[in-house]
Order: structure tokens, then sequence, then C-alpha cells
């Protein structure tokens, strides 16, 4: 269920992103329409002709960061990933919904009221709870309750595919006797001095492996740009906050802040008066003025026994709990302050607050700058931002702007269309450049909305075409490359003769590495070459088996002496079981998404 809830993850604050009951619909009233899935934005991408705006994307990336899965600071490099993701999701919902997967009114309702995020103490659904936690997550009910309907409908898909593979016993088995199986070999890792000579690399070589391999040396379409950005942040840092400023901001979160209150509680009616109770709890003031213990005093006095023995401990609560009365005199104390006599539908109450649940100041005295910070200068940003739209619209260049609004011209290497580093790689950067306005008729882009913080502008200052690099241009790279395909080919001739020459009986003097029944998981062992002596067959007697492997790095001879059946783990087996099953559906998952993103029109602006 969307998508912290599809991972089974991470945090409170992604695990409240449900829907919205009919029952709260009929509490809210209806909903403008206009929600954060609605409205317009600039094209970031299409699939199958169904866009994907820049405000939804905008939308995924700052969920993504509220609820917890992403650190603020990486906000800029995730938008590229979120895209991709909101691409495969949108194909995979298409696939539901052209197969006839359906969802209920009633079956979304009942996924919903289950959801213990919006109950209360007494597992009742709480209006207050319900919009105090939507809110934080970005939704409107309306909003909520469409993405909810989406995202099981997805559910419905992945989980038909899942169930819809299975093993047989025997096969269990048999993956159970292999996890098992130990193995004792013995490697030696071929080197460049394991060969008669170096090898060598004609010029007929190098052509013809230059012409083999062309397209790996070609040179997309790229430019060379100039850009300014307006950055917000970058403003704010240069902004001074008022030490008094700030502890008013985090004096403002506390008045909100779930607390920690006890109490001590005095009851009237058949056999006390109001005017008895109100006296009764005067007299616990009078004491508590005197320097009297407020968890004493209550042990004496409260005629709540459920919190008495515990100094009148109600435990950490939050608004809404007991009450408006009681919100009242709770919220508006300090860490240690008593209220004065409040009367609820129980009795008379005197309220102590002993704990906020609110980091110190210190600890969020950067964030609380921070956001200051970022309110004083979101006028000049604004204003900025405006004379940065009109000057660049009528300039020329780019430089005439940057200094008549004190910006740093940046000049970038040559990029392509698939963009660059940093600020060159998000949505909207590159299709900018390479637009018609700006790369063919050499003006200056319209402002691009980098996010809520940053305001772009850029101008082509060099375009080059799509070309084959020539091989004097890049002899150095198809050099090391033949090189290095010559001697990885020698080296598997070397391995292929020497384990010929020793299954032949043949003794040869090797630096042999020796592994005593090594198990699948063996840490201590290259993974190729563990890999490959599992694979080897089975020794016939006394007599080894020899074989060779290679990786990226080395070429290996191996020795399999024996194999053994290993000790039974069934937490071990029943693990791998598990993890097979989870790889057959994955694959079938994945089979899925990759048949799906290889028959669809998906552009990428």
């Amino acid at each position: 269920m969307l998508q912290s809830i599809r991972d089974r993850s991470r945090s409170w604050g992604a695990k409240i992103i449900v829907g919205a009951v009919v029952v709260t619909m009929a509490l809210f009233g209806i909903e403008s329409l206009v929600g954060l899935f609605g409205g317009g934005g600039d094209e970031v991408a299409k699939v199958n002709g169904q866009s994907i705006t820049r405000q939804e994307l905008e939308m995924e990336v700052q969920r993504a960061i509220r609820s917890g899965q992403v650190p603020p600071e990486q906000e800029r490099a995730l938008r590229g990933q979120v895209l991709d993701e909101m691409i495969g999701e949108r194909l995979l919902l298409a696939f539901a919904e052209d197969g006839g997967l359906y969802l209920s009114d009633e079956q979304l309702d009942q996924v919903i009221v289950t959801l213990p995020e919006f109950q209360d103490q007494s597992g009742r659904f709480d209006t207050d709870l319900f919009r105090n936690r939507l809110a934080s997550a970005g939704f409107t009910p309306t909003s909520f309750r469409s993405a909810l309907r989406v995202d099981l409908k997805r559910q419905q898909l992945q989980q038909g595919l899942v169930i819809s593979d299975f093993s047989l016993e025997s096969e269990r088995e048999r993956l159970a006797s292999l996890q098992r199986q130990v193995r004792t070999f013995r490697y030696h890792s071929l080197g460049p001095g394991d060969l008669a000579e170096p090898v060598q690399v004609s010029e007929a070589e190098l052509e013809a492996y230059y012409e083999e391999n062309r397209e790996s040396f070609q040179r997309p379409e790229q430019v060379r740009l100039e850009y300014v950005i307006i950055d917000r942040q970058e403003m704010a840092e240069q902004v001074e906050v008022d030490e008094e400023a700030v502890r008013q901001a985090w004096e403002e979160r506390g008045r909100d802040a779930d607390r920690r209150v006890s109490h001590i509680m005095a009851t009237f009616g058949d056999e006390r008066s109001r005017d008895e109770a109100v006296a009764r709890l005067e007299e616990v003031r009078q004491r508590l003025s005197e320097g009297e213990s407020f968890d004493e005093l209550a042990l004496e006095y409260s005629d709540d026994p459920t919190t008495a023995e515990q100094g009148g401990d109600l435990g950490v609560v939050s608004r809404g709990f007991f009450g408006d009365a009681f919100d009242e005199a709770a919220f508006a104390l300090s860490p240690g302050q008593v209220s004065g006599i409040v009367e609820t539908d129980n009795g008379l109450h005197l309220i102590k607050v002993t704990e906020l649940n609110q980091a110190p100041l210190e600890e969020v005295r950067d964030e609380i700058e921070r956001e200051l910070a970022l309110e004083q200068v979101s006028d000049e940003y604004n204003r900025r931002v405006q004379a940065l739209i009109d000057e660049s619209f009528a300039a020329d260049d780019l430089a005439s702007v940057a200094a008549s609004q004190e910006l740093e011209l940046h000049e970038s290497d040559w990029v392509s269309r698939e963009g660059g580093e940093g600020v060159l790689s998000e949505p909207g950067v590159m299709s900018a450049a390479f637009g018609e306005e700006v790369l063919i008729e050499g003006f200056n882009s319209e402002v691009i909305e980098l996010d809520e913080d940053r305001r772009m502008v850029l101008r082509v200052a060099e375009h080059r075409e799509a070309t084959v690099l020539p091989l004097a241009e890049v002899r150095d790279q198809v050099m090391a490359a033949v090189e290095r395909r010559k001697q990885r080919d020698a080296l598997l001739e070397v391995a292929r003769q020497q384990a010929e020459r020793l299954q032949d009986g043949e003794a040869l003097e090797l630096d042999w590495q020796r592994v005593e029944k090594a198990t699948r998981q063996q840490g201590n062992v290259p993974r190729a070459v563990l890999q490959a002596a599992f694979r080897l067959p089975r020794p016939d007697g006394d007599e080894p088996v020899y074989g060779y492997t290679a990786d990226s790095e080395r070429v290996t001879l191996i020795a399999l002496d024996s194999v053994a059946a290993g000790e039974p783990d069934e937490e071990t087996e029943a693990f791998v079981a598990r993890m097979a099953q989870q790889l057959r559906a994955q694959a079938a998952i994945q089979g899925l998404r990759s048949h799906l993103r290889e028959t669809a029109e998906v552009e990428r602006y």
C-alpha cells in the first residue's frame, strides 16, 4: 500500500499513507477536486501517452522525505530514481486495469477501518487523529482515497503473480541437499607471468576491434552550457536569525507537542459536593505551594485509583485525548508547571506536565534557524526570480543577466541529452537545453523550476553533433581493451591446457590455495572461484576433478578434491527455500516489468 507500506518499512510517518474512509467523507464534507494529485505542471515524462507532471514528481519526493525514507540533504539527487519508479508503477497499474482487476468501495473501506494509525486508545476511528496524520503525509481525503485504490490494484497484480508459483516437495528436498553440501578444493590464480611471452597487439587487430565496436566509441550529440541558478537555500545561509526568534519558534512547536502529564482528580456527586471537591483541590494547591511532592499528594488525594499510586501519571497524551478543557490546560503548561482547577465530565483535576515529547532546542536549533531564514528571504527570492524571468527573456546573452542579478555564471563541460552530474541531471534541464528555441534559435531558456527552492536559466554556449570518435582520438582506450581481451584469452588457454594435463595425471608445480569443506556461503574465497568449484562434477573416487574460471580480475585453475553432505541446518535450509520462492516470484514480477518497459512508449524530458 502506497510506496512505504509496499516496502513494509520504514517509519511511522510512512505507514500512515492510507486512504480516506466513507465515514471520513461524511465527517469532513466534500473535498476540493484540486489535491496534490491534481493540477497542472510541466511534463517530466509520458508513459503510453499519459503524462507525469513535475508537480506529481515533486510530491512523491517530498513524501519520501516526510516519511523518513530519504534525508533532506539527498533530495536533489533523488528525483531521477523517483521518476523511474513512477514510470514502472504507471505501467503496472495500466496492465492491472486492462486485465480487469477490480477493487470495490467496500473492500477499500475494510482495509482502512482496520488500520490502527487512525484509531484512538479505545480502538475507535478518531477524526482529529485522522486529519492530523493524513495532513502530515501530504494528502487530502479525496486524493488519499484515490491513491490507496491505485496501490491496492497494484498489490492484487503482484500477489497474483506470487501465489501462482509453487515448488514440488522433491524440488525442496533436492534444494536442501544441495544447500548443505560441502566441498574441499584448491585453486591457483594465473597472471601475465604464466604466459610464455607478453601479448602483442597488431595494428590490424587494433583496427578490427575498433571497427567491430564503433558504437562503444561514439560520442553523442553534446552541448556546453552556461547557466545561472537562484537558490533560496543559499540565500538563507547568508541570513542571521535572531536568537529570541529561534527560541519563540521552538516554544511554539512545544505548544502542540505530545506531553507526559499527571493529575490529581477530585470527583463530586452523591458523596461530595462540587464545592467540597474544589476545596479539596485548593488544599492540594496550598500544600504544593509549600513544596510538597505532587506524586505523594496524588497518592493521598486523587480519586483516580489507576494512577494515584504512580503519582497521578497519565502517560504521554496528544491533543484530543481528554477533551477541550483538559487540552486547554495541559497544552498551556511547561514542564514542571501545575494548572489551576480544571473541570471535565468525570470530575475536577489539577494537571501537571512532567515532560514534553520535544527535542531539546540545541538538537533542533539548526533546523529552526534554517526554517526562519527561509521565511525571511522568501519575498526577496520571489522578487529575484521575477527579475530573472524578465531579464533573461529579453537578453541576447546570459553573462549580462548574471552580472545584473549578481549571480554566478556557471559553465558546464560537454553534456549529452542523457544529462550530466548534479543539477544537469535533474528533470527538465536537458529537455530545455536541447529544445528548439535554446539549441537551434540560440535563446535563453525559460526559467526552469528545479524544486521549490531553486530556479534556473540556461543557454547553449557550444553545440556539436553526434559522431564516432576517430581511432586516433581513442587509440589508448582501444589498445587497453584489446590487450585485456587477448591476455584473458591467452590465460584461459593456459588454464585449459593445465587442467587437461593435471586430469591426465601430470604433476605441475603450482602454488595451490586449499579450502577445506567450503559451504556455498564461504566468505574467504573469491566468489567466482567458489561458484565454479560448486559447478564442477563430483570426483570419482580419490581422483580430483580439474576446471578453471575467469572473472573481470583473474583467471583461476581449480582442483575439486571431494564432495560431502554437510550437517543439516533447518533454519538455513528454510531460509534458502523461502529465498528461492521469493526469487521465483520476483523473477515473474520483474519479467512482467521488463516486458511492459520493452513494449511501452516512454518519453522522459
